[in-house]
């Protein structure tokens, strides 16, 4: 009985995953004008996401181009000894972490607050104004933002500084002062992407149940009540998982803004990993060190991701996964 049953068992599991097999084809030839449609976006991912990481092996290495990856020689963990025994490390980490601190506090709430104030615009025409008006800056490129701040606010004509000249007050260095630096970068960030954050947050309102305002107004709640006590329960896990995303993302400042608006005065605040990275690699050619400081950034963000979802699942929430 017991050959029999060992017989018996390679022949139904070769069945079921035949069926496995023949469910999964049925349901891509269902769904099939999906899939192609989901087509370029997967062969983005896979040429320009995954297949490039196979050249992270050069941060264990005395990359040399002429040898290729194959043949350089292997050092192991050199490069990342010397990053963190560099004096620059806890600069550029000073910096980097300051400066993406002040996104998360300043930046972050003020699309769930943007988004909460459209929902409540009762004239449709009025709200479609207000939202073109605050998502047009996401289009606009840094090179335009960094040159709208500088004609806004140059010690030598830009327009605030003349204003206040012409009211009796004296010039502020608002972009040579080093105390105003990270400021600069936070209003930037909000005026760029605040409106843009927003259509997330709108979409998830749009998914409320208006049933649950209709009895909170029959219970005689107000409408700050309904926001505090159905709109932002409703959103709460979109919330969370913006945030998760945000603080995987928080070894990350944007190296074109930071870049544009960097100058000498203020490079002791404006040097951060990215700005690192860019000026050894690939001004000075040292491409496994900038390639392990990179590596590094990405450890940390995924680090700081599982923790997260962690934290989240534990008090009840869904997660990113």
């Amino acid at each position: 009985m017991n050959q029999e049953l060992s017989g018996r068992l390679p022949s139904s599991s070769k069945s079921a995953a035949a069926k496995r097999r023949s469910r999964i084809w049925a349901i891509m030839m269902r769904d099939k004008f999906l899939y192609l449609l989901a087509l370029p976006g997967l062969l983005f991912m896979v040429l320009f996401k995954y297949v490039p990481m196979w050249g992270i092996i050069i941060a264990f290495q005395n990359y040399s181009p002429y040898k290729g990856v194959l043949h350089s020689d292997w050092v192991g963990l050199e490069h990342f000894i010397r990053f963190f025994s560099n004096p620059d490390f806890m600069l550029l980490f000073r910096n980097t972490m300051a400066i993406n601190l002040m996104n998360l506090v300043f930046y972050f709430p003020l699309p769930i607050v943007v988004a909460l104030l459209l929902n409540e615009v009762v004239g449709k025409t009025f709200k479609k104004w207000v939202q073109s008006i605050v998502y047009l800056p996401h289009f606009l490129s840094w090179v335009i933002i960094v040159g709208i701040t500088i004609l806004l606010l140059s010690r030598t004509d830009g327009l605030i500084n003349n204003l206040l000249t012409y009211f009796g007050f004296a010039k502020i260095d608002f972009l040579t002062n080093p105390k105003l630096f990270w400021i600069l970068l936070t209003v930037q960030s909000i005026w760029k992407e605040a409106g843009w954050g927003t259509i997330i947050f709108l979409a998830a309102m749009a998914g409320l149940d208006p049933q649950l305002y209709e009895a909170a107004k029959m219970d005689g709640a107000k409408r700050l009540r309904q926001i505090w006590h159905i709109t932002l329960p409703g959103i709460r896990n979109v919330i969370l998982i913006l945030l998760i995303l945000r603080i995987g993302n928080i070894m990350d400042v944007g190296f074109e803004q930071v870049f544009l608006m960097a100058n000498g005065a203020v490079s002791e605040v404006g040097d951060v990993f990215d700005t690192y990275v860019y000026r050894l690699g690939i001004q000075q050619g040292q491409f496994s060190f900038s390639t392990a400081v990179g590596l590094f950034k990405s450890v940390v963000g995924l680090v700081l991701v599982v923790i997260a979802n962690k934290l989240a699942k534990r008090f009840g929430e869904e997660g990113v996964y």
